[in-house]
């Protein structure tokens, strides 16, 4: 279980930061900032982990409960399928994160960032791979990432339903990778990963629209 370890010893205001939907094939990559400005009572740190770990209706009670806590600092951002396209998706979810960043209250002191790359932000940036198991406010971010990204693509699934982003959330399962075989794809799929390029040449190939 993540702790508060790093942060504790930093001293300053330290901001966790993590992403979702790297890998997907459709829809954004998202990401939150999360500083715990007065600690994190024992209750909510005894249940916060991984995202990756926590089944999708405990991550929704933990969001909401991070969501509602005094002295939480959260902070949203998110990439766009056309920005993904345009930097690649590293750099998106590099972007991403520095938007949740600059959309907290007030500035971090240090940034925490899950992984091994840094993004370009305006604060200190030190970087964990595997962090989400190590730091309690990477661990929230990645909650709050996750949960936000899903919420999107459920609304998303309303607009272009049969591809299944209520369930798969845009990864590509064998009924999304069918879908897209079947039905084509749309806006908010990712153009240059694997099963959309290759469904893209295909439709190319016997002239049909895209």
């Amino acid at each position: 279980m993540p702790d508060f370890t790093l942060e504790t010893g930093y001293g300053g205001r330290v901001a966790g930061v993590d992403e979702a939907g790297c890998g997907p094939l459709a829809g954004p990559v998202v990401a939150a900032a999360v500083v715990f400005g007065a600690g994190v009572p024992d209750d909510l740190a005894s249940i916060i982990d991984d995202s990756k770990a926590i089944k999708p209706t405990r991550r929704e009670a933990i969001a909401r409960r991070l969501t509602s806590v005094p002295g939480i600092e959260i902070g949203i951002g998110a990439a766009s399928v056309a920005e993904i396209l345009r930097l690649n998706i590293l750099r998106a979810a590099h972007l991403a994160m520095r938007r949740a960043v600059n959309r907290l209250p007030t500035p971090p002191s240090l940034a925490l960032v899950d992984g091994n790359k840094a993004p370009a932000l305006e604060v200190p940036v030190r970087t964990l791979v595997g962090g989400d198991a190590i730091s309690l406010s990477i661990a929230a971010a990645s909650i709050l990432a996750k949960v936000t990204r899903d919420r999107i693509m459920v609304r998303l699934d309303l607009r272009w339903p049969g591809y299944g982003w209520a369930r798969n959330a845009g990864y590509g399962t064998a009924a999304h990778r069918t879908a897209i075989t079947t039905q084509g794809c749309t806006p908010h799929h990712r153009r240059d990963f694997g099963t959309v390029r290759k469904q893209l040449a295909l439709t190319i190939a016997h002239g049909d629209s895209v």
